[in-house]
Order: C-alpha cells, then structure tokens, then sequence
C-alpha cells in the first residue's frame, strides 16, 4: 500500500499548522538574516579584499538594525504562531511524502528480474549542509536557497546521463569501466531495460542505458577507439563494430586533454583482479542513481527546491524528515529546533518509511532531531511473478569528535531498529533484492580517536566496500570530509580540479581532513607503505544476509563524487551493485 503523502491524519490540521508556520516565518527569517549579516564566509572576504570594498563595517551596522527592528517587530506574531504549531507536531507524521505519478506502470518499476532475472542498482549518498544561511556560514558555506536550487539542477543533470560500460580488449587489462560521462546517444524506450534503469530528464522521457565494446589495439598510434551500444543482456562482440569516434576526452576531463581516464579506470580493473571493486573518481553524479540519500537539509525552504528540482527523475521523495518541539510529545524533556536532515529520492515507488530519533544526543546535536529513516520500495516482479523490493536505510550520527560512546550506543539503536522494521513489513510473497545503509557516520576508519565506532558490529552485518578491516582502508579511497576553510580554493574550485586533486595524493593532504588522534597519544598517518586517504565519513553499506537466498550481488562500482564542489564540505559517495536471481533455486 502507498504512502500518503501529507503529514497530517486530515486537511483541517495541515492548514492550522501551515498558518501556525507562517506566523512563525517571517521571525525566523529575520534572525537568521540578523546573525548572517555578521558572519561572512572566506569566499566573500576575498571578494571584498580583491574589489577593495571598504563598506563592509556599513552593511554590517545598518544590516543589524534593520534585521533587529524587523525581528523585534515580527516576536510577537511569532509567539502566537508558536503557540499554534508546537502542539500539532504531537499529530505529526515525521515526513513529508511527495509521488510523482508515472505515465504507465513500468516506468515506475524495474523489469529486469522479470525480463532476465537481474539487474542493477545505484544508490548515492551526499552530506549537503543545508542549515539557515546564518549557520551554514559557521561551516564556510552560505546562501543556502541558491545552493539548494543548483545542488538539484546539478544531480539532476547528472544522472540522466546514459549508463555507459566499457569492455576493454587489451593485454593489461579485462573487464568493464564505467567512465564519467557518455559520449554516445540515448535510445528510447518505455521501461527501465534489462538491468539498468533509464533516467527520467525533467522533460519526463526516458534514456537508457548504454554499452560500449572498446577495442584499444597495441598500436601506439592508434587514435580511436571503437564502441557500439548494446543491450546490457547481451555479452560483448567478438568483432569491432564499423563506425570509430575519438574519446581523448569524457566529462572527467572537459576543457583538457590526454587519456586521463583510461589509466585511472585501467588501475579500476587492476584492483578488482586483487579483490577490490572498480571504483572511480567522477566529476559528475553516476548515470541512473535509483535512491538518493542527502544529510542536513535541514531548511524547510531548501528542502522544497530540492524537492522541485529532483522530482522529474526522482519520483518518491521523503523531506522534512524528522520531529519538532518537546519530544516525547507533552513532555519538556528534549526540545527540536531542527528535524533530523534526512533527504530521501527514489525512482522507486515507497511502499512503507518509519522513522526514530535518538534520544542520547548531547550538545549543538540535540537541537536537531538526528535519527534512522528506513524504508521499503517497490521494485517490480521477478520472473514467478512474484513481488520485488528493496529496503533502504539512511542515517547522520552523533557529530562532535571525542564522543565514540554516543556514536556506537547510537549504532546500536540503528541496528536494532532496522531489524524491526524489516520483521515488520517483510513478507513471505516477497522477494529482497538489495539492504542498504548509507549516511553520514561522523566517524571514519582510520583516526585511532573512533576506534570504538570501527570496531562496532554493524560492520559484521553490513558489508563496507571501502574497508580493509577495523582501522584499515583499502589503498583507492578517497576522504570524503574537506577541510572547511579551504572550500573555495582554486585548487577545488571545480569539479575538474577537485577530481585532479582527489586522484593526487600530495595535493589531497591539502584539502581533505586528517584523522583525529586518540586522546594523550601523538598522531603517526599513514603507515609505512600505506597511501593517504584521510577522513572518509560518508558511507554507503549493503548487508547479504537479509536478502532473499535467490539472490546473489556483485559490486558494479564506487564512485566518490567532485560534482557538488564549493557548494558542500563532503565529497558524495556513490555505490552501484549488480544483483542476481537465480530462478532455479525457487524451483529446488
């Protein structure tokens, strides 16, 4: 059964809560333009330095005044709406549903199981600090409504790019790559494909997914490569097809030249012979993400544009993820200024979503209702005509450093309650394709400051592909937390150059955070021998054992993300697993 999509058990409490909200409004604005008007961040400082723009001391003044009569003006209203809309969040369901209704049915499933027993899946994560603008300049970032547009028409642009694999015929090398960009066209059709889902573009058709056959001869004169779309069902051509197009330069690399991408993808399949999954530094958004995880979008307004911008692709949306006021409802325990952050998109239909909050949060975390948001999608049928879906389970965790015992008490409610919730809506018609958990952790794998949190069981449950062990990344990933005063420096000032600097290990001690040492003790990073990664917070985690037994999943591809570059402090995280359903094994 679908979700309905308003909070509210009937429309009479929804309008009392949106006039509540706007009375509320226009004071909240007021203070967050009051404390913003004060807080400037380094972008702008250069700014102002570079223009020699002295009347920064005016603004400031005159900008307080006026935001401060403008707030002292609007408190009382405030107060009354206040006292109108803390009530109703007893009443409250704790998200907000938005369905974008399909054409047919099966642009709104996946046909691959059905088709030919399996398919792929893409899943992203992204920590966007989408705080009111006065406290997203505390972390360098600000002009939260424009980021928010702009984060959107980004995704957007680029997961609707074809899903483009490559084979590679060479002596070094076997396999599939996954380049950044496609540089072949889109072919029609009116359902997902096979095994990998199309991208719906705002304009509501559909792309599919694309494969290229890429012979690269030993010649070192050669110029081209040779490529053919294909359907992904299909095993590669032994011959190279007629038609040659030049692919010196994808989007990895717009604007510059070589073969950047090659070697880096060939590097892909070199660690993949050794255990490792292809992975991939990619300036854009992987094509065809089917469930989108975003952290902090705690403004109300952002989450709106967000909503706007990504609902043509993505059309089951979950925002406003979270509780207000006194929680427990009627009690004076814990008061939420913010909801939890959480930001879910799927392509997939939401069949159930349950939401908790943790309760041992401490500090500036308190304020926000910081919690687990589980859900269960609609997938499609296999070839039984049996029912398919998926469960999905994102998360932000306790943030300040030093405090690991909140973190793993709180690691312990999320494994708790997705074995609830899956308990609770699982049932013997179905079959599970995929469980997965993604977020922001505020933990990483190599500061001996979270050694607690590394430890913790999830990691036995749930499958981390950029783990070597408790403490120990594998030698290819990325940090994905940035050192906030360096957000606007031109060494990542764009998603190109933000890549380039990712893939180079001297410059990434530059702009990624380092590992926090453990208390007392002096900091040795890396080991001999060992590369420099950094802090890799933003995680993305599939478990096999609650899945059905007809399923078997392979890792597609890791992608740490540059797209979203100056207007975040993360890097994003995608993920893309191929899964299998043997038919067989339901007739044994």
């Amino acid at each position: 059964m679908a979700l309905k999509e308003s909070p509210f058990p009937n429309e009479f409490v929804a309008c009392l809560h949106a006039v509540g909200w706007a009375l509320v409004l226009p004071c909240f604005w007021c203070l967050d333009r009051l404390i913003a008007v004060l807080k400037e961040t380094s972008l702008e400082k250069t700014q102002r330095e570079e223009q020699e723009c002295y009347l920064r001391p005016l603004k400031v003044f005159f900008g307080f005044i006026l935001f401060f009569i403008l707030f002292l003006v609007t408190a009382p209203f405030a107060f009354l709406g206040f006292l109108l809309w803390a009530p109703l969040q007893a009443c409250r369901r704790p998200f907000c549903y938005h369905r974008e209704v399909p054409p047919t049915l099966e642009r709104a499933t996946h046909m691959g199981f059905e088709l030919v027993g399996k398919a792929s899946f893409g899943f992203a994560t992204a920590n966007l600090c989408l705080l009111p603008d006065s406290l997203a300049r505390f972390n360098n970032l600000g002009h939260t409504q424009n980021r928010a547009a702009t984060i959107g028409e980004l995704i957007v642009q680029g997961v609707c790019r074809p899903h483009i694999r490559i084979f590679v015929d060479s002596p070094s090398s076997c396999g599939t790559l996954s380049p950044s960009n496609s540089i072949l066209p889109a072919a029609n059709s009116s359902t997902y494909g096979a095994t990998d889902r199309q991208a719906q573009p705002p304009v509501g058709s559909y792309s599919n997914s694309a494969e290229c056959h890429v012979s690269i001869p030993n010649s070192k004169n050669s110029g081209g490569v040779v490529c053919e779309p294909c359907n992904d069902t299909q095993e590669p051509p032994a011959e190279p097809p007629s038609h040659l197009f030049n692919s010196n330069q994808n989007s990895n690399q717009q604007g510059r030249t070589g073969h950047r991408s090659a070697p880096r993808a060939l590097l892909s399949q070199g660690l993949r012979q050794q255990g490792n999954p292809p992975w991939e530094v990619s300036s854009l958004f992987p094509a065809n993400v089917d469930i989108l995880c975003l952290e902090e979008v705690f403004d109300k307004r952002a989450a709106k544009k967000l909503t706007e911008a990504l609902k043509p692709v993505f059309g089951h949306i979950l925002y406003d993820v979270g509780v207000y006021a006194c929680q427990p409802p009627c009690s004076c325990s814990a008061f939420k200024f913010f909801n939890s952050g959480l930001f879910v998109a799927s392509r997939f239909p939401v069949l159930e979503a349950q939401y908790h909050w943790f309760p041992n949060s401490l500090g500036e975390d308190a304020l926000a209702a910081k919690g687990l948001l589980s859900t269960k999608v609609l997938i499609g049928k296999n070839q039984k005509q049996k029912t398919v879906v998926g469960f999905f389970n994102c998360t932000h965790l306790h943030a300040p450093e030093g405090e690991g015992e909140v973190r793993c008490e709180q690691l312990n409610m999320v494994t708790k309650w997705i074995g609830d919730f899956q308990a609770a809506n699982r049932h013997p018609d179905e079959e599970v394709a995929f469980d997965v958990l993604c977020g922001d952790f505020n933990f990483d794998n190599c500061s001996p400051d979270d050694c607690l949190e590394q430890n913790h069981r999830l990691f036995e449950e749930y499958r981390d592909p950029c783990r070597a062990g408790p403490g120990k990344e594998k030698p290819w990933v990325i940090g994905t937390l940035l050192e906030q005063p360096t957000l606007y420096k031109d060494d990542i000032s764009t998603p190109e150059k933000l890549q380039r600097t990712l893939e180079t290990e001297e410059l990434r001690k530059k702009y990624i955070s380092p590992p926090v040492p453990a208390k007392g003790r002096p900091l040795v990073y890396p080991e001999a021998d060992q590369p420099w990664i950094g802090r890799r917070i933003d995680y993305i985690l599939y478990r096999e054992s609650s899945i059905s037994k007809l399923c078997k999943t392979d890792i597609e591809e890791v992608t740490f993300i540059t797209q979203l570059a100056r207007l975040t402090d993360h890097i994003p995280v995608g993920l893309r697993l191929n899964v299998t359903m043997d038919m067989d094994l339901a007739d044994q």
